[in-house]
């Protein structure tokens, strides 16, 4: 499967911002989907996903603030992201993978480029 991550951008904090993972490939509802965020000379970070089942999970700075959602007609995962802050300035990435632990980024064999997320304070 191929992943493209876009819809980020510069935000005030306390805005919203939608992000969009569109895949390719015959077999997208095998997937458990996901998102990551990585700050550059940091590890890359957990913060979302979702299983076929469309079951939701998430970190504890995403709970409450960010909703993950996925269209499997289209082949599309989102993250809508509110409430932002300045410390969710970092590039957000969309993941693909077959394993249900869903927190570890090894779990996800196929990843997306990024896409930048800037919140000003």
């Amino acid at each position: 499967v191929q992943l493209q991550a876009y819809g980020g951008g510069l935000v005030q904090a306390g805005g919203s911002v939608r992000l969009s993972c569109s895949a390719s490939g015959r077999t997208f509802t095998s997937y458990y989907m996901a998102w990551f965020r990585q700050a550059p000379g940091k590890e890359r970070e957990f913060v979302s996903a979702i299983t076929w089942r469309k079951n939701t999970y998430y970190s504890d700075s995403a709970k409450g603030r960010f909703t993950i959602s996925r269209d499997n007609a289209k082949k599309m995962v989102y993250l809508q992201m509110n409430s932002l802050k300045p410390e969710d300035t970092t590039v957000y990435f969309c993941a693909a993978g077959y394993s249900d632990v869903l927190r570890d980024q090894n779990s996800y064999g196929y990843w997306g480029q990024g896409t930048q997320v800037t919140v000003s304070s």
